[in-house]
């Protein structure tokens, strides 16, 4: 088989079944397996899901967290490939296709990441460099002027999205990674319930003097945060979490400074 797609959902029903739906209308021609893994969910995208003819549901007792959801459906996927999906993306014809034509072009890469835009075409700024103090200051700088809209910002994001880009991360929203790539570092670390573990994941990749991929040649439509606002909160605090679990595992010296600066935001 040659791809395996896992999608996880938490209480986000409506989101789910549109991403099964665009998947299903324009299915890839490439052979593939579609497997979700719902954690616990209370409003029926379990059930939604199995309507769906073709589709593997796991369904979680409890809710896990991204990382160890994702892991459950690739350890019962069966593909060489293996895309990790959101369920709030909506994927357009010949997308997944083309992402694995793209990943195909590159044995030096491991895993690829597409452009990402939301419902009304404007780009995410879905790569970066590795999590530092200083890189995260930049990012987070330049993503809060191209939110208000600043010219400038708006265009720099416009140009990077459209350039084939070796960064050190792509989006987990929509990842594609070779099974053996994945497996020889140990599928997603767990530690991560929610946020930075495919920044985690792409730099243990790159540890094994593998590549990551931007293509710009693919367009994935990521509707954002559908699951998370149904618990501002949990996910808040779920952030905060993984941010310092992130620090703890590759800046341990910064990891006290920022325990004290997330205690003092409350």
């Amino acid at each position: 088989m040659t791809l395996s797609i896992v999608i996880v959902s938490y209480n986000a029903r409506a989101d789910l079944e549109r991403c099964l739906g665009s998947i299903r209308s324009a299915p890839p021609d490439a052979r593939c397996e579609v497997i979700v893994v719902d954690n616990a969910s209370t409003d029926g995208s379990a059930a939604a899901a199995r309507e769906f003819g073709g589709v593997r549901v796991i369904a979680s007792p409890t809710n896990r967290g991204f990382a160890a959801a994702s892991n459950a459906g690739i350890r019962a996927s069966h593909g060489a490939n293996l895309l990790l999906l959101n369920s709030d993306t909506l994927v357009p014809p010949g997308a997944v296709d083309t992402l694995l034509r793209e990943l195909d072009r590159h044995p030096d890469a491991a895993v690829a990441g597409p452009r990402l835009v939301d419902g009304s075409g404007r780009p995410e700024l879905s790569f970066g460099r590795m999590i530092t103090p200083a890189n995260e200051i930049r990012q987070k700088r330049l993503l809060r002027r191209y939110q208000r809209g600043d010219p400038r910002s708006v265009g720099l994001v416009e140009s990077l999205t459209r350039q084939e880009q070796w960064p050190d991360w792509v989006s987990g929203a929509c990842l594609l990674v070779r099974r053996d790539d994945a497996e020889a570092v140990g599928l997603l670390d767990e530690r991560f319930f929610m946020y930075t573990e495919d920044v985690d994941f792409c730099a243990s990749i790159r540890a094994r003097g593998r590549r990551v991929l931007f293509t710009p040649a693919v367009e994935i439509v990521h509707l954002r945060g559908r699951s998370g606002s149904s618990a501002p909160s949990a996910t808040r605090a779920a952030y905060r979490r993984s941010h310092l679990a992130f620090y703890e595992k590759h800046h341990p010296a910064i990891a006290p400074l920022l325990r004290v600066y997330h205690w003092l935001r409350g």
